[in-house]
């Protein structure tokens, strides 16, 4: 087998419709960033351990790598040991199918060379690569993602618009495209990883399987990608959602509320009615607070000044923005970028 194409080769007469040999188990690498998410990374994991429990042979292996020495600190506190650092990891396609790198809430997204280096020669060599969480964004860092569609959480939304313009940041709880993978959070982590593991095993009966075990209480089973914004509940009206849309297409400037009425053919009345009965606010509230949650990501992840950020979400002025940001948040857009 060709272990890079990732597509296992499967030899023998199935008994059974869960009956798949592989002749090398696949071996998927997580790179465990500081203060990864547990959650997310578990229900990856996860996923692959419970798919060698309905498998006959293991169809894959998983080990860690540490970002920074052989110890990771992940989002809950505890203390992670890897199997090696990217120091000693070598990429070679004959020992490694697939990269994962394991972002969290509270990663950082400065860009670490070193890290980045070991992507861009993993892609070169058609190694599959992912991202969980903001893990994405380290992709995306290594110049890999540009023109690709890249599942992010969404408080990295605006940090990568504003960044890498050429990154499609897509509304989707997690993407599959070309041979990268990302999601937004540890619920589309599973999702994604049960997506992977039907693409690379050609079979749906494992895949059922492992969603059985795994999602056996869930409410209900989401076909297909899950949305990550209010605006994609499929349950709005559609004018709703057309205008929620055109809010966040449109924070550096900001369309008037006629003008927003105009372009769904409502009046101004009928528009305030639509957003109080659907998301107890006012059309102008919920602007707002969409532009001031824009502004603190961009405090949060950029180095850009006040004033340029009070612009970039629509402000005139960085006064009126400071005082927005401090009525709405409790504190002023330079104490929230000292506590960061």
């Amino acid at each position: 087998m060709t272990t890079n194409s990732m597509s296992p080769q499967i030899t023998g007469t199935s008994t059974s419709p869960l009956v798949s040999r592989l002749k090398t188990p696949l071996r998927i690498g997580f790179i465990l960033r500081e203060h990864f998410s547990m959650v997310a990374f578990t229900a990856a994991v996860d996923a692959l351990v419970t798919t060698n429990l309905v498998t006959p042979e293991p169809a894959f292996e998983h080990f860690t790598i540490g970002a920074r020495g052989c110890s990771v600190l992940s989002d809950l506190g505890i203390e992670v040991s890897t199997r090696t650092d990217l120091e000693s990891f070598k990429v070679d396609p004959e020992r490694v199918d697939m990269l994962i790198v394991c972002g969290g809430y509270r990663s950082q997204l400065e860009p670490e060379p070193h890290l980045l280096n070991t992507l861009r020669a993993a892609d070169h060599k058609g190694i599959r690569l992912g991202g969980l969480w903001n893990g994405g964004v380290t992709l995306i860092q290594a110049g890999l993602m540009d023109h690709h569609a890249c599942a992010l959480h969404p408080d990295n939304h605006a940090y990568v618009r504003e960044n890498y313009p050429a990154v499609k940041v897509s509304a989707n709880a997690y993407e599959m495209e070309d041979h990268y993978a990302t999601c937004a959070g540890p619920v589309s982590a599973l999702e994604m990883m049960l997506k992977l593991i039907g693409q690379l095993l050609h079979n749906p009966h494992i895949v059922r399987a492992v969603r059985e075990i795994l999602s056996c209480d869930q409410v209900a089973e989401q076909v297909g990608p899950v949305p990550l914004n209010v605006g994609d509940d499929p349950t709005l009206p559609e004018a709703l959602q057309t205008l929620l849309a055109l809010m966040r297409a449109n924070i550096e400037e900001p369309l008037s509320l006629p003008e927003l009425a105009q372009c769904v053919n409502l009046s101004r009345r009928q528009m305030e009615r639509l957003f109080q009965t659907h998301l107890d606010t006012s059309p102008s509230r919920y602007y707002l607070e969409l532009r001031l949650v824009h502004a603190r990501r961009l405090l949060m992840q950029t180095n850009r000044s006040i004033l340029d950020i009070s612009l970039a979400s629509g402000f005139v002025s960085s006064s009126h923005f400071s005082n927005c940001f401090k009525d709405y948040f409790g504190i002023t857009p330079s104490t929230a970028r000292l506590h960061r």
